[in-house]
């Protein structure tokens, strides 16, 4: 929600009557808001969201000093007509990803000023996918110091290795939650399609209509007071009070962990065309030596260079991530 202190702090004036913001990556001034110029606010909404997200502000001169002046009563009324329902809809048709954004007016010194705030793209790089007004089909615009443009190299290098690198994490976090519980304790919850699906078999089918209404809770998502409908299981649940300990049995984790390092490495190698060296170079990037999901010191091996020893787990987790670097 946008604030009125964040605002005023924007629009802040120094002594000499002059703003004391400039205009900045997350940061962008307007004289006036008329519906005319939408494809070129959308433009500033693509180029903040690929960044870092920012502020677009109407109702301030720029030349021939930045001065604060406030929005005409007719630009106080278009502005008020703004429908959120339809603009979003028309960034999913312009753009390739989900734009995030609210709007508000803001009466500061009397003046009224017209605010878009836009979040940072979960997803990047937000794309063009149709020509409108200034806007260009296939085109990636990126907020840079001051101005929007069409992005440059370095950033999009940048926004794609990050997202490469977001999957791999996600794919390693998977893979490692299923090692855990074993895959024949796993299953996989579809959110688009609604079904629980095991081996071959649909464990849970959840129908389209009561899907559309329900709001899967996911990681750090949980809203004890939004009152949201959720799924309801009918039927009985018997509670545990108490779990009795049966037998402890110690684990052999020579099982687990078969592989020394040096087995490891030639075991990768021979599935891919990679170097030693290369090898540990990844081990060390991912700190896979202190994660106890994929290693295990063996106190009974003497050698400093062999005394660790690996899960064949590894080798599912990080081949795929491993392939990714040879392609890039």
């Amino acid at each position: 929600m946008i604030q009125i202190d964040e605002i005023k702090e924007l629009l802040r004036l120094r002594s000499d009557g002059n703003l004391r913001h400039r205009e900045s990556q997350t940061l962008e001034f307007k004289e006036s808001f008329n519906f005319a110029g939408l494809s070129e606010y959308f433009r500033d909404f693509a180029a903040f969201a690929n960044n870092k997200g920012g502020w677009l502000i109407f109702g301030v001169k720029d030349r021939p000093k930045r001065e604060l002046i406030g929005l005409s009563d007719k630009s106080v009324e278009q502005f008020d007509k703004i429908d959120p329902e339809k603009i979003s809809g028309f960034l999913l048709n312009l753009f390739s990803g989900d734009i995030v954004w609210e709007h508000d007016i803001v009466e500061i010194n009397s003046m009224n000023f017209g605010v878009f705030f836009i979040e940072e793209a979960k997803v990047k790089p937000i794309i063009c996918k149709k020509d409108e007004g200034e806007i260009r089909n296939g085109e990636i615009y990126f907020r840079y110091g001051g101005r929007t443009q069409k992005i440059q190299y370095a950033e999009l290098e940048n926004i794609i290795n990050h997202r490469i690198e977001k999957q791999n994490r996600q794919w390693m976090d998977l893979v490692s939650k299923i090692g855990k519980s074993g895959p024949q304790n796993a299953a996989i919850l579809d959110l688009n399609n609604g079904s629980i699906a095991k081996d071959n078999s649909q464990i849970l089918v959840v129908d389209e209509k009561l899907l559309k209404g329900i709001n899967w809770i996911k990681e750090g998502s949980f809203d004890e007071k939004s009152g949201e409908p959720t799924l309801k299981l009918v039927g009985e649940v018997q509670p545990i009070d108490t779990v009795e300990v049966i037998r402890t049995e110690r684990i052999n984790r020579l099982r687990e962990y078969p592989l020394s390092a040096k087995e490891l490495a030639e075991k990768i190698k021979n599935k891919i065309h990679i170097n030693t060296n290369d090898i540990w170079r990844i081990i060390n990037q991912n700190g896979i030596k202190n994660n106890p999901d994929y290693s295990i010191f063996n106190l009974e091996i003497r050698s400093k260079k062999n005394n660790m020893i690996w899960m064949e787990l590894f080798l599912m987790v990080y081949l795929p991530y491993i392939r990714n670097l040879q392609l890039i």
